[in-house]
């Protein structure tokens, strides 16, 4: 049996943030959170930019324009980070 690569993709049908975290809710209804620390450009925008995220091709990535920013939906799915989980106070 094969698989085509749009079956492995992941797609998201929204995207928001709270805090400095940001959530996705995929298609099966999982709602998955990140914290922006987790990515260079992302750990340090303003809160304001964090929250001016949209969701593009057909909900498998996620787009900050101010910020030139765009991380792959499979990748936060599949826990592919830039940066370690920082280091609790």
């Amino acid at each position: 049996m094969s698989s085509s690569i749009t079956e492995l993709e992941h797609c998201a049908t929204r995207v928001w943030v709270t805090g400095r975290i940001v959530f996705i809710e995929l298609t099966d209804g999982r709602q998955i959170g990140f914290p922006a620390a987790r990515f260079k450009l992302l750990s340090k925008a303003s809160d304001e930019q964090l929250k001016n995220v949209t969701l593009r091709a057909n909900g498998t990535a996620l787009r900050w324009d101010e910020l030139d920013e765009d991380i792959s939906v499979s990748g936060v799915v599949e826990g592919h980070f830039q940066l370690p989980l920082p280091m609790a106070a």
